[in-house]
């Protein structure tokens, strides 16, 4: 069970050492083109769209299912409440809750850090990919683990470009 006091505490405090560092098997764009989205959404919700297009101009393919059952399916896979956002994808095993840059999600499926679950960007911060606009917040991405407790995965800062790299 999800202990919100662990998740404070984690979120003031990262936990040090679950993060296992391995040599990248492929480059990001080999990732990108070998991992398949699936993404649920609240039926309708157009921010959900603006994050898989997003997610294309890096290189995913993705999936999309309106969903109106949104909420049991993310309870189902023990998303905590403070972490939900308006959709949840499936990449890999991961779970990816909300507006999650693509190269967070990357560096997740380079790295595999042991024990965690998934990745979530609580909420629906202002700036975060598809939900542009022009008074971005600073906002965490929270990676999950697999005893309920969570810690800051990556920070980004107000204004922060998450445009796919040019490619020659």
């Amino acid at each position: 069970m999800f202990r919100i006091c662990s998740l404070v505490f984690v979120l003031a405090f990262p936990v040090a050492g679950f993060r296992q560092e391995t040599s990248p098997a492929t480059d990001e764009h080999q990732i990108a083109e070998t991992s398949h989205v699936i993404m649920h959404k609240n039926p309708g919700c157009g921010c959900c769209d603006l994050w898989a297009e997003h997610m294309r101009s890096h290189g995913f393919t993705v999936e999309s299912i309106e969903d109106p059952k949104i909420f049991a399916f993310k309870t189902e896979r023990n998303i905590p409440g403070p972490l939900m956002s308006c959709h949840t994808a499936l990449i890999d095993g991961y779970f990816v809750e909300g507006h999650v840059p693509a190269n967070d999600i990357l560096k997740l499926l380079r790295e595999q850090p042991e024990h965690v679950t998934g990745i979530a960007v609580p909420g629906m911060p202002l700036g975060s990919p598809g939900m542009e606009h022009p008074r971005p917040q600073d906002f965490n991405t929270i990676a999950l683990l697999t005893d309920g407790t969570a810690y800051v995965f990556e920070s980004h800062k107000a204004g922060e470009k998450f445009s796919a790299p040019k490619t020659n």
